[in-house]
């Protein structure tokens, strides 16, 4: 089973930290989180990955990143052998929560399924009326109308 690093800028790794022990609490030992100051050199960033990496490698470990190309990926990108070690870009929740329902799958079937949970959970929301409340019909509006 591996273990899980985020890694992006601040705050929002230890955001989706927070929400992942919030609804996976048996989740907080193969979890860490890394936020990425602006101010924060590389080879800091790094040094603390490295560290954060290490607590969680069991010894596989999926590392996910916000943007790719930015310092959090590219410090991600350090880490990751390609075997025991990769890296999925474009964190969102839907990837967090699918990657730790399916913790226990080998690391190439538990990457495809977080891309699948990121993508799967990108949709557009129409606008509809509000569930289980009575509109009031259009004519309704103005009471005082009358035909004449």
């Amino acid at each position: 089973m591996p273990g899980f690093l985020i890694i992006a800028h601040a705050p929002l790794a230890s955001a989706l930290q927070a929400c992942a022990r919030h609804t996976f609490p048996e989740c907080a030992a193969t979890l860490e989180a890394l936020d990425v100051p602006a101010q924060m050199g590389i080879d800091e960033v790094e040094t603390r990955a490295r560290t954060l990496l290490a607590r969680v490698r069991r010894p596989e470990a999926l590392i996910l990143t916000d943007v790719f190309g930015a310092t959090p990926c590219n410090v991600a990108q350090r880490l990751a052998d390609g075997v025991q070690v990769k890296v999925v870009a474009g964190v969102n929740v839907p990837m967090l929560w699918r990657s730790l329902c399916y913790q226990h799958e080998p690391l190439d079937v538990l990457v495809a399924r977080a891309v699948a949970g990121a993508n799967q959970g990108i949709m557009q929301v129409g606008h509809t009326a509000p569930q289980n409340q009575v509109q009031a019909p259009v004519h309704a509006q103005n009471t005082n109308h009358h035909q004449q």
